[in-house]
């Protein structure tokens, strides 16, 4: 029983990141200047990252260079840049369905990189889960057509970013989560800050809400968020992640109703329950079955790992939390979904402004 509660603590804290995403929408709309989606990715992931790096004085060390340019450039920078050219080129719609495929995705980059086979319950979470996201923003309507260039766009985000995660899990960085996360967050930011230069030009002006938006975003819907979100991929795996993330647009939803006055009726209630309902489900099932022996994780530098010290040197701090490896085969990326889902929906928000 003790087990079991500590476990679905590891789903709360995971869920948390995607709740938080799931309220970028909502914030974008009301604060936020328009059109400028490659900006406020940038202005999220740079700055808290450097904060973080200066504030912890741990640069990588060794293969951890590249890594972290590798692993930064698929789940931050290259990722928001395809994701919100796609958003700006298909319908509203589509987006959040499209993104909400990245567990099925990368459950396959998983079969390939890490020969791990999805189980069936998974694929079952998987799919109904997409099912209710499809169903909850097609509500909205599609006010464009297809464009094939968006739709590739789209989907070679959600291959990137599902790749990024699954070699997070399979990297195993040596040191703690929150000096593994400053690395991405930076290389993330400086990968989009000469893209949102040239195709957007100069940073707009800000009044009072759009900085404190900006730092909201940042300090939590980057730094916290992704923190508990890489700590989640260690200590669930990405598939159980992955299908937590898909409560992203049910909070994006909920908000919109109650800070935006948008429509709420019986077919988003529907697709709200198949939501959370697979994810309920699909926890569940990995929580009782999945053996004790996932990776313990260590939250900060401590005593034992200096900040001085190189990665490779890193000793491993134990979690207060018991790790739980992921599903007997299957590995999924959650955040995909969640950033990916925001992000989409963030675009389409700057559109219709």
């Amino acid at each position: 029983m003790e087990d079991n509660r500590a476990d679905w603590a590891n789903v709360a804290l995971t869920a948390l990141p995607a709740a938080i995403w799931g309220s970028t929408y909502a914030v974008t709309q009301q604060w936020l200047p328009p059109g400028r989606p490659l900006f406020a990715a940038t202005v999220r992931a740079l700055p808290v990252g450097l904060l973080m790096l200066l504030w912890l004085r741990r640069l990588p060390k060794g293969d951890w260079w590249w890594r972290s340019l590798v692993l930064g450039s698929l789940n931050i920078g290259i990722f928001y840049a395809l994701l919100f050219f796609a958003a700006y080129r298909l319908p509203s719609g589509l987006g959040a369905p499209l993104v909400a495929t990245a567990p099925m995705v990368t459950m396959g980059v998983a079969r390939l990189l890490l020969r791990q086979r999805p189980a069936r319950i998974s694929l079952a979470a998987g799919l109904v889960g997409l099912v209710g996201v499809a169903l909850l923003v097609l509500q909205n309507g599609l006010d464009k057509p297809l464009d094939p260039v968006g739709l590739v766009a789209g989907l070679l985000a959600v291959v990137l970013s599902s790749v990024g995660f699954v070699l997070t899990r399979k990297w195993s960085p040596n040191d703690d989560v929150v000096t593994v996360t400053s690395w991405q967050l930076v290389a993330g930011g400086l990968v989009l800050l000469p893209i949102g230069l040239v195709v957007e030009g100069a940073p707009p002006a800000l009044d009072l809400p759009a900085v404190g938006a900006l730092v909201y975003l940042g300090l939590l819907g980057s730094g916290v968020a992704y923190v508990l979100w890489f700590r989640g991929l260690a200590v669930l795996g990405p598939t159980s992640a992955s299908i937590i993330g898909l409560v992203n647009p049910v909070v994006g939803v909920l908000l919109g109703v109650v800070l935006l006055g948008e429509h709420f009726g019986p077919v988003h209630l529907v697709a709200m329950l198949l939501v959370v309902g697979s994810v309920l489900v699909a926890q569940g099932h990995a929580l009782p079955s999945e053996g004790r022996t996932g990776k313990a994780v260590a939250w900060l530098p401590t005593a034992t790992t200096p900040s001085t010290s190189s990665s490779s040197a890193s000793v491993r701090a134990v979690s207060t939390l018991p790790a739980v490896s992921p599903s007997a085969a299957c590995v999924s990326s959650a955040s995909t979904a969640g950033s990916s889902a925001v992000s989409a929906r963030t675009g389409a928000a700057s559109r219709r402004r």
